[in-house]
């Protein structure tokens, strides 16, 4: 007798093709903020694995094995770093006012990779912008992707979130 290609068979396949997820060569610089996310993350990943194991759903488990690889990764290399409140200089985990060359105004907080958000208004230490910043001051110019920002204010406080 003939065996049709089965759910088993689907399950097998896609649990084969699940890669692991990159892990960036660059430090895992983190904000306290990043630490407790990447906590938080694997807190739920370790539920839903719970759950897809209680169900038996072989392709969500063998996802979830995958994510919590990565977070625990993250999480033993994460790097907790705050800037000082007095610097005067950028530095990681600064806020930073640029004005461009229109005269448009963009704050950018400067974070660990994974808690990068841009349209919540937090760039990557590893980002252009945040290696053209560091060490900067209020008053210096940056050029980036040929564009020039100067540098308006600076603060080691977040932001509040961009519209």
């Amino acid at each position: 007798m003939s065996r049709a290609f089965t759910k088993e068979d689907d399950d097998t396949e896609a649990i084969a093709m699940i890669g692991e997820r990159p892990v960036s060569a660059e430090r895992n610089l983190v904000t306290g903020e990043g630490l407790r996310q990447i906590e938080a993350e694997m807190g739920r990943l370790r539920d839903e694995l719970s759950q897809a194991e209680k169900s038996q759903e072989r392709v969500a488990v063998a996802t979830i094995l995958r994510d919590l690889r990565y977070w625990t990764s993250r999480r033993e290399t994460a790097e907790l770093s705050e800037p000082e409140a007095d610097s005067q200089v950028v530095r990681f985990g600064m806020t930073v006012v640029l004005e461009g060359e229109d005269g448009k105004r963009r704050t950018w907080r400067i974070v660990g990779e994974d808690e990068a958000d841009a349209a919540q208004g937090t760039i990557s230490h590893v980002s252009p912008m945040a290696r053209a910043l560091f060490g900067k001051r209020v008053g210096d110019v940056v050029t980036v992707a040929g564009k020039e920002w100067e540098v308006v204010g600076l603060s080691s406080t977040s932001p509040a979130p961009q519209p």
